[in-house]
Parts: structure tokens; C-alpha cells; sequence
């Protein structure tokens, strides 16, 4: 009877010494997992097995996969022995190298490749060479697309339901990505692959992004080997909190202003990784995960592309007559059927064109020319890294995925955008042309935090309706998509309609490299991958195929939909995406009105056909709860502002004082004592040389919103930027003398807290307080703030001690960094909270239930 030894070998058709090899490898699956599985493609082994040049493929079943069994021979001496190598872990032979690009808050009608008016060759290259998709959908918000397309499961399952800065205590809300749903980069990574992840990062908690760790969730922790990016949603592209690995660089100090540019700065870095990598091991295929700010708010070109736009004159005429433009040329272009149809101009919610102001339209036009330059320059530098594949000799063998948008156009800007997009996270959504104006010149430049009207967002989302946000609506979720890999895409410059989501890139990507999902990560059971490849589409003979991804539900705050067969079940929107502030429904699942949409004859979901389908809306509902216990979408939540202050379990959770007894710097404010709605004190215990002394001591936050403590020509300051409209500031008289001095800031805030929230009240927030500045326990300065900001400061910018990095909160009184001059011997922090008394609560209930009557 042959021997499990030549059963394997037979079954895997290898030569004797790498069959023996092979056997040993089998066997040790059969008894680390305890049970033998037939994989879709067999190891291979290359060169002579125990040889320092032998490499192999692995099953794939565990990762990291099995140690093989020692193959040599062991004596007494090393002369008698014979030394024996384990192989190196190699991808299969003509697994693809990946480019995975994803862009930041762009609709369907951005793109020239979809219709659009901004000029996209990088991704005009691709189709032609490829494949265009224009049915691939989002999850309607940005970490959760992001979640979703690097796990392959859907983002409530990845723990992302929202972004991690509105994160709660819920398994789907949590912004964890569990161990149990390893990333296609640490699935790549331990097939041999290269991998490495450039740009946006919103995939790492909020309250885990520290110094101090935990770096699990960082792209390191999670199998991509190289990172060069910025944490958080978005950044300042001129001085953005940048990260090589885990380390924060600072690579535009010093230059001129407007002359470094992370959109540049990140494509020069991924040439120069491609190159290296290619150099060192050119047999080693590369996965990149490209993912630019562009085109999320700031909205920050170089004054290059801002003037090649505005000399083509693409928007003078208005946002609705942009929209007739892009809706006109989809239809030539044959991206949408010929029978699409447009949802009218929402006049009630958008100033028509030809009923602004002259002085209005000016603002508008700049705010979508800079908007404009911004996308085309993005696609300028993307078309450099694709280019470099092709230099490389890369190309041929490359699968090329770019995705345009994690979600539609951003509103958030409000019907007349912003210089600063704090601003609007601090609720102030309307700030009057005039105001706006006072930024116009330098729009755009690391002046502004800037955002565009929303009339342009709706135009850009055509030819669907709505915007980022809102996930029932196609102008939220339904992007599009270029795929190209010319070694096997042979039916190039098609479109393919069918249904694709983000969940489905990881199973494609897999799929194309001969690769099988796990069962076992790190000894850890994984989930199921949750997304249906879509390789399938590749061939000219499937292009007209049926979807295989049938049923996909969606949900962002409290709005959701179900798409089932061509089906799409969806509720009304009920707020706007700027519209943040102010009571949730308090019953997103049922208080809600229904709609009913056949997507089949209806692409841009226009008609309503619910009243005739009853039957069909009540079984969609029951398959949408159902998706939802299944995916872990449960407790529907419909606040949005309210849970960027909700807590969480970061470093200060628990902690009134909070001591420092050096300069510091770097400290994200998710992981920093927070001074919104509550009193606090700041002390520092400082050593002024002969001379005198000044430099920063303490501060959070930016140009854009923060505050500030610190010496002046001598003499202490706090400030107080409001968001860039209006700075408030307590200033010491005499410049200190020189040695030991105690100055102390003390905040008494008049507010219940950020406790209101939890009863859909905001009430508690953005109260008034007294701020009083002392030296050495005498006051020398004491002013009420009559508001104070409720939400947020500056997201991208950090708590700094001893100096300020990035931008400084008063470019009136100093240029960072503003290093301290003195000795920093004790900085201390102290916060006291509101608390509700049992008379508060008693009063919140009430209101909550009128309310939810009146609802």
C-alpha cells in the first residue's frame, strides 16, 4: 500500500526531493489545523529544496504559514552533518503585481473617464487599457469604504459603521478591525508580496494613534510593510501630520510656502519605494494601496494647476448647467443608459444659479476652479506612479484598480462652502459671502481649510442626487471604477454594468493572484470574506453576465437602504449632510419613509414606485433587518455631531490631571486631555533666563482652530483661535523676570457638559465661560468667552508642549515651531467635567419625550 509520503507526491506531481518536501509541508497543515483541505492552485517549489536559492508557494490554509520540518542531517560535528535551508516564500509565478488606488470624496460626475469636465488621463489611461465599471458602490463615508475594501467585509463587520472619530461602544461602531479579519495586505504579505500603503490612513482609531501605541492598527500592524501617510481624515496637503511607519516626519520645515506638497511628495515616495523594491528583488511582486487626500476637503493644489483650470472657463455658467453638461456627455460617452433621467434642481435646499449674488458667483467659481485643480492634479500625480510600473517593465503583468470617490461629493461645505472646513464641525455652516470673501485670494493656499459650495457637489454626483453621507441615495454610494491588467484584460476600453462594492476588491484581488482566503490567521479563525470577486468580468464573454454580488445592504447614520436583485429599497433623506447639529431621530429603523426603486429601468433612481409595491417594500424590509443582525448594524444610530464627543476608551479616559515635565510633541487629540466644554486649569512652572524668555508652553490645534499658551516678548498670553473668524486672548502686562515663575490659565465653563448629548440635547455644549490668566498667583488678565467651540479643534494638528509644529494658532504673534526659550520644569493639566445632578437628568427626560412624541 503506498505511503501517505507517495500519495502526496503522486497527488502533487513533483520531482522526489521536493516531493519529500511537499510531504512534509502537507502533513504539518494536516496536524497544526487538524484537517487536509484540496487547495486551488499546488505549492510549487523552485530550485533545489534545502538550498539557500529554493523558494515556494504556500497553501495558504494558515498564515503564517507552517514552518517545514528540518531536511538535512545533524551529527555529531558540523564536517558529518549537512545543512539544509528552509525555502523563501514566493508569490506564484504569475501572480499580478496590484495598484490599488481609491480617491477622497468624489462622485461620478468628477471624472472625465465618467463624463466629467476635470481632465483625467491617468484614469482615461487605465480604461482604455481596461475595463470601466459604473455600478461600483460605497458605503456612503470614508473609513468605512476604507475598512470595507481592505477587509473584504462589510464595514459594520470590520467594526466601522462610522468614521473612528464618531466611534462607540458597539461591535459595528467600534472602529476596531478585529484580528479575525486579517487585511489584504497581511494576506498578500505572507504570500511573498511587497506591500505597502501611501496616503490617507483613516483606519486607525482615533484614540490609538499615539506615541504610545498600541501600532496593531496602524498599516504596519495590519501587513502593509511600509507606510508614507497622514492618520485621520483628512490633512492639510501643505503641512500635513505625515508619517513614515509610525514615525512623524516633518519633511516641508523650512521650505517656502506653497513650494512642498504631500500630493507630490507622496508620489515621489511611491516611485522611490517601486524603484527600490524593484532593484533589490525584481521577482517579487509589489501590492501598493495608493489613497491621496484629493479630493476631501482642504481643498489644496498648487497654484500651477489652480491657474490651468481657471484659464478653461469650465464653470462660469453655474452648477445646473455644469450638471446638464456632465449628464449630456455620460450619455455620449455611454456610461449611463440613454433613458437615465435627472431628479430636479433642489431649489429649496440650493440657491439656483441665476439667484445668487454676482459677488456670490465669483466666490463659487473660485471655490470649484481650486476643487477642480485639486482632482486633475491628484490624477496628474497618480498617472506618474502608473507611469513608473511601465518604466519598470511592469506593467504588463499589473492589475490596476482605481476607484474614484470612497463616497459621493462632499456638502459638507454647505450651500456656500467655507474658508474652513472646523468651521462646520463646530456647527458654524453658513458663513455669509462677504466673510468668505476676505479668504478669496488665497483660496486653496495653507491659508485656508477650505470647502466648496454644495450646488457644485450636487452637479458632480451626476447623474444621481444627494451627496456624501447619505447612503440611501446613489449620489452617496454609487462611484465608479477603471480596472486594467493587460496580460489578461483582453476586451479593452468596455463597460461593465454589473453590481460591484468595495467588499468585493479583497476575493477579486485573491482571485487574480491564485490565491484562497485563509481559514487561520496567527492561530486566530477568521470571518468569512463577505464580498464576491469580480474577476468573472474580465472576459469579453461575461460583459453582459448577470451580477453575482446580488444583495448588498447600506446604512450611515440612521439612513439605509437594501439593494436586492436590482432592487433598491431605500428611506428619504431627512437631513442634509451639513444639516449636523441638533436632535437625531431618535428611531432610525421605523420613523422613517420608505422608498422603492427599480434600478434595472430606473439607473439614476428617480421613480419611486413603493405606493405600487407595498408587498415588495415590507419583504425588503424584513431582508434589510435581517443583513443588519447579520452584519452587526444594530443599535441604528441617526446623530452625527453628537458622537465626536462621545467617549472612548483612549489614554485620558478616567484621568482629571495630567502631568509633563519635558517638551513633547506629536500628541494627537485623540489621545490628549480635551478643554471643550468643561473647566480646566493650566499651570507651568518655568525658569525665565537673564534676558527674558518666549516660545510656546502649551498648545492644541492650528491655524484653523485651537488654542495657545505662551511667553511673548516676555509676557504670557492665552489664545483662543475661533476657527480662524475670531481670536481671544488674555495677555499678561509686564514681561516676567528672569527665574522660577508659576503662570496658570484657569477656565470656568457655565454648561452641563457634553452629558446632554446623551439624551439628544445639545444644550450642554458650547457654553459660555470666564478664562483668567495668572503669574505667580496674582491675576493679571480675566475675559468671558461668550461661546467657546462645542465639537473639535483642529483635527490634523497636535498637542504640543515646549514648542508648536505644523501651523501656530496666532500667525500674528509667531512662526512655529516657536521653541520655548526658557526652562519647562512642570507643565500640569488639570480637568473638572460637568457633571448632571439627578434634577438635570430628570428635566433632559422630559424633553426627550416630548420630543420624541412630537417626532
Amino acid at each position: 500500500m503506498p505511503s501517505l509520503f507517495s500519495r502526496l507526491c503522486s497527488r502533487l506531481s513533483l520531482r522526489p526531493l521536493q516531493s519529500v518536501l511537499a510531504g512534509f509541508l502537507a502533513l504539518t497543515l494536516v496536524i497544526s489545523t487538524g484537517f487536509w483541505w484540496t487547495p486551488a492552485i499546488a505549492q510549487k517549489i523552485t530550485g533545489t529544496p534545502g538550498a539557500p536559492d529554493a523558494t515556494t508557494t504556500i497553501l495558504g490554509n494558515q498564515l503564517p504559514a507552517p514552518a517545514p520540518p528540518f531536511g538535512g542531517v545533524i551529527k555529531d560535528g558540523a564536517l558529518q552533518s549537512k545543512p539544509w535551508w528552509a525555502p523563501r516564500i514566493a508569490a506564484p509565478q504569475q501572480a499580478p503585481n496590484v495598484l490599488l488606488i481609491i480617491t477622497d470624496d468624489a462622485g461620478f460626475g468628477v471624472p472625465s473617464t465618467f463624463g466629467g469636465v476635470i481632465p483625467t488621463p491617468a484614469m482615461d489611461r487605465v480604461a482604455k487599457a481596461g475595463l470601466r465599471y459604473n455600478r461600483m458602490f460605497s458605503t456612503a463615508l470614508c473609513s468605512p469604504t476604507r475598512a470595507a475594501l481592505i477587509t473584504g467585509r462589510n464595514h459594520h463587520s470590520a467594526g466601522f459603521g462610522v468614521i473612528s472619530e464618531q466611534a462607540t461602544g458597539f461591535p459595528g461602531y467600534n472602529s476596531i478591525i478585529e484580528r479575525d479579519k486579517a487585511t489584504i495586505g497581511r494576506l498578500l504579505k505572507d504570500h511573498g508580496y511587497a506591500t505597502a500603503w501611501f496616503g490617507k490612513n483613516h483606519n486607525t482609531p482615533a484614540f490609538q494613534a499615539s506615541q504610545s501605541g498600541p501600532f496593531d492598527q496602524w498599516p504596519t500592524g495590519m501587513g502593509f510593510e511600509y507606510f508614507y501617510g497622514f492618520v485621520g481624515g483628512d490633512a492639510n496637503q501643505w503641512q500635513p501630520n505625515l508619517f513614515r511607519n509610525t514615525t512623524q516626519i516633518y519633511p516641508f520645515e523650512g521650505k517656502t510656502p506653497g513650494s512642498w506638497n504631500l500630493v507630490t511628495a507622496m508620489a515621489d515616495d511611491a516611485i522611490d519605494y517601486m524603484t527600490r523594491m524593484h532593484q533589490i528583488n525584481p521577482s517579487k511582486p509589489l501590492f501598493i494601496k495608493y489613497a491621496p487626500g484629493a479630493t476631501h476637503a482642504p481643498h489644496h493644489p498648487t497654484q500651477e494647476w489652480v491657474d490651468r483650470i481657471h484659464a478653461m472657463h469650465l464653470f462660469d455658467d453655474g452648477y445646473e448647467k455644469l450638471r446638464e453638461r456632465i449628464f449630456a456627455n455620460q450619455k455620449k460617452l455611454g456610461v449611463i443608459p440613454k433613458d437615465a433621467k435627472l431628479d430636479p434642481w433642489p431649489a429649496d435646499l440650493i440657491t439656483p444659479w441665476d439667484q445668487l449674488s454676482p459677488e456670490a458667483q465669483k466666490l463659487f467659481i473660485r471655490q470649484v476652479e481650486v476643487f477642480a485643480a485639486y482632482a486633475a492634479y491628484s490624477d496628474y500625480e497618480i498617472g506618474r506612479v502608473i507611469q513608473q510600473f511601465e518604466d519598470l517593465g511592469k506593467l504588463d503583468n499589473t492589475l490596476i484598480i482605481y476607484i474614484n470617490g470612497d463616497n459621493g461629493t462632499s456638502a459638507e461645505g454647505g450651500p456656500l462652502g467655507t474658508p474652513n472646513e472646523v468651521a462646520w464641525f463646530n456647527g458654524l455652516n453658513m458663513l455669509p459671502v462677504d466673510v468668505q470673501m476676505k479668504f478669496f485670494d488665497v483660496w486653496g493656499t495653507d491659508q485656508t481649510y477650505n470647502h466648496m459650495s454644495a450646488g457644485w457637489s450636487w452637479a458632480f454626483d451626476t447623474p444621481f442626487s444627494w451627496f456624501k453621507q447619505n447612503a440611501s441615495r446613489l449620489g452617496g454610494v454609487n462611484q465608479n471604477m477603471v480596472v486594467s491588467w493587460p496580460a489578461r484584460i483582453k476586451d479593452r476600453g468596455s463597460l461593465r454594468e454589473q453590481f460591484v462594492h468595495v467588499i468585493d476588491v479583497v476575493p477579486t484581488i485573491l482571485e487574480a493572484a491564485g490565491l484562497r482566503a485563509p481559514n487561520l490567521v496567527d492561530g486566530i479563525p477568521q470571518k468569512p470574506i463577505e464580498g464576491t470577486s469580480f474577476v468573472y468580468t474580465f472576459d469579453g464573454k461575461n460583459a453582459k453576465a448577470p451580477s453575482r454580488h446580488e444583495r448588498q445592504y447600506f446604512e450611515m447614520f440612521g439612513q439605509w437602504a437594501l439593494y436586492d436583485k436590482g432592487w433598491l429599497l431605500s428611506t428619504k433623506v431627512n437631513r442634509a449632510p451639513w444639516e449636523s447639529f441638533g436632535p437625531a431621530n431618535p428611531d432610525p429603523l421605523n420613523n422613517q419613509t420608505l422608498e422603492l426603486y427599480d434600478l434595472k429601468r430606473d439607473f439614476s433612481q428617480t421613480t419611486d414606485l413603493a405606493a405600487q409595491n407595498p408587498q415588495k417594500l415590507k419583504e425588503m424590509k424584513e431582508a434589510f433587518i435581517a443583513e443588519a443582525k447579520k452584519y452587526q448594524v444594530f443599535p441604528l444610530d441617526a446623530s452625527v455631531a453628537a458622537r465626536i464627543v462621545a467617549p472612548r476608551p483612549n489614554i485620558t479616559a478616567g484621568r482629571r490631571e495630567f502631568v509633563y515635565t519635558r517638551p513633547m510633541v506629536g500628541l494627537p487629540q485623540g489621545d490628549s486631555p480635551l478643554l471643550l466644554n468643561t473647566s480646566y486649569s493650566v499651570t507651568a512652572d518655568i525658569e525665565v533666563p537673564a534676558g527674558g524668555a518666549e516660545g510656546m508652553l502649551l498648545t492644541s490645534g492650528g491655524r484653523f482652530g485651537g488654542y495657545g499658551f505662551y511667553l511673548k516678548n516676555g509676557r504670557p498670553v492665552w489664545v483662543w483661535n475661533m476657527v480662524d473668524l475670531e481670536r481671544l486672548k488674555w495677555e499678561g502686562t509686564e514681561p516676567l523676570s528672569p527665574g522660577k515663575h508659576k503662570v496658570a490659565f484657569d477656565f470656568v465653563y457655565d454648561g452641563k457638559g457634553t452629558g446632554t448629548l446623551a439624551f439628544n440635547d445639545f444644550s450642554g455644549v458650547g457654553r459660555p465661560g470666564t478664562g483668567t490668566l495668572k503669574v505667580d498667583g496674582q491675576v493679571v488678565a480675566t475675559k468671558t468667552m461668550p461661546k467657546t467651540l462645542p465639537m473639535i479643534l483642529q483635527w490634523d494638528e497636535s498637542f504640543d508642549i515646549g514648542s508648536d509644529t505644523l501651523t501656530g494658532v496666532n500667525d500674528a504673534d509667531y512662526k512655529p515651531p516657536f521653541r520655548f526659550t526658557g526652562k519647562l520644569n512642570k507643565l500640569t493639566v488639570t480637568v473638572n467635567r460637568p457633571q448632571l445632578s439627578p434634577a438635570d437628568i430628570k428635566e433632559l427626560e422630559a424633553t426627550m419625550r416630548t420630543k420624541a412624541i412630537s417626532d
